[in-house]
């Protein structure tokens, strides 16, 4: 029987027929966002937004929209659009990219964050990958710029890639005249070729023997968080709470990912109960080995099953070899272990009741426009995919951000379990500042 890999490169390649520059392939990774994007009543994507503050006036929007679109132009990611043709989902390529800055005005009683939430979730899953958003602060003397991505097109790595080029296209006379048509031939070529290389990888990785694997380690997954009740909001709060923590670093640098896996057991623990298997989702993975360094979404996600047994668990150690067993299998897609899973009898229908993403300090850098360095901002409240999701930024302190769907948790468990996670990661000595 052919794998999932290999069914959807053969239903792929009768769809793209010779339209092979305007019809792409998708990794595994992105077949997952597809698939959850399909799943959501409201069709809603995942959206990967970076905020950043200016001084009032700083800002040429005409000037931005040139070096936004001369940045989509070099990248086939960034200018092209995820979605699904005759049942297979691809990424579709126009011949030109669209990409623009949209100035949101803010309705009697709004805040700039106001706006902002209210024009992401507005987001039209049939434009371009990126787009912009440029609001005015009055109060602050500010114009908060957004830089705004579907994540089903770029990963993580890309983010500062992103950031350091969209400064440069800004600050050149004339951005458009620096993309010569060669130079966007030949990046959709390299993209293409690091897809492909990437499903071939996956394609690989599709063996019995790994799917036994995930089978075993997921087969106790269930799906643990109660079922979302929108009325449990209270009036006028957003739909998503938030709380976050500085800790200072460990000695030597940050905490090892199973050292954070191990901590998330404290938080799982608070929020779900004990002597549960709950499915813990993060990232990880790269561009198949040779590909060039095309800007887009290769990473896959795998699944961790949390246990929150009411002892002490197998610790840093047992999580660590635990770990490694299982990024040996990373290049299995998503969907694949899901069907492994499922094949045994388990529930288990592929949701995450948490999420973990890990981020480097020095990978961070600030926007730069003219001279302008933007200060990065969160603007918090905006729908989670995940009952919780929690992002860790490592550097000379630990950084801490966790948001939680308040249809799914209450405010009172979310920082309960937040408390349990600063605890669980505190060195021993300093406390949190």
């Amino acid at each position: 029987m052919l794998s999932i890999t290999s069914q959807y490169l053969a239903r792929y390649r009768r769809l793209a027929g010779e339209r092979s520059d305007t019809l792409l392939p998708v990794t595994g990774a992105q077949r997952r966002f597809v698939l959850v994007r399909s799943l959501d009543p409201s069709g809603r994507p995942d959206l990967v937004p970076m905020f950043f503050a200016f001084p009032r006036g700083t800002i040429d929007p005409e000037r931005l929209r040139a070096a936004a679109r001369a940045l989509a132009a070099r990248h086939t990611a960034l200018r092209s659009r995820v979605g699904v043709v005759r049942g297979t989902p691809v990424l579709s390529v126009p011949a030109d990219p669209d990409v623009g800055v949209t100035r949101p005005d803010l309705l009697p009683g709004e805040s700039p964050a106001d706006a902002i939430r209210r024009a992401l979730a507005s987001w039209d899953a049939q434009g371009p990958a990126m787009r912009l958003l440029l609001v005015g602060d009055e109060e602050r003397e500010e114009d908060i710029l957004a830089v705004v991505l579907d994540h089903a097109a770029c990963d993580g790595r890309s983010l500062a890639r992103i950031v350091d080029e969209l400064g440069a296209a800004y600050d050149e006379d004339d951005p458009a005249a620096r993309t010569a048509p060669e130079e966007t031939h030949a990046e959709l070529a390299a993209y293409r070729d690091a897809v492909l290389g990437q499903l071939a990888a996956e394609e690989r990785a599709e063996t019995p023997a790994a799917a036994a694997y995930w089978a075993d380690r997921l087969r106790a997954l269930d799906t643990h968080a109660p079922a979302p009740r929108p009325a449990r909001v209270p009036d006028r709060a957003q739909p998503s709470g938030t709380a976050q923590a500085r800790l200072p670093a460990h000695d030597g640098g940050g905490v090892s990912f199973p050292g954070l896996l191990d901590a998330c057991r404290s938080a799982t623990r608070e929020l779900y109960g004990t002597d549960r298997a709950v499915p813990l989702g993060y990232p990880w993975g790269g561009r198949p080995t040779g590909a060039e360094p095309v800007v887009g979404c290769f990473l896959n996600t795998l699944v961790f099953p949390v246990d929150t047994g009411s002892g002490s668990g197998p610790g840093p150690e047992g999580t660590a070899d635990a770990w490694w067993d299982d990024l040996d299998r990373a290049d299995v897609p998503f969907d694949a272990v899901v069907a492994a899973v499922r094949s045994t009898g388990s529930r288990w229908t592929g949701g995450l009741d948490g999420l973990l993403t890990v981020d480097d300090d020095t990978r961070r850098p600030p926007l730069k426009l003219a001279g302008a360095e933007g200060r990065e901002i969160h603007v918090d409240g905006r729908p989670v995919r995940a009952p919780f999701a929690l992002s860790v930024t490592q550097g000379a302190e630990i950084r801490l951000r966790m948001v939680w769907d308040r249809a799914v948790l209450d405010d009172g468990t979310a920082h309960r379990a937040f408390d349990a996670l600063t605890h669980a990661l505190r060195p021993s000595d300093p406390t949190v500042r």
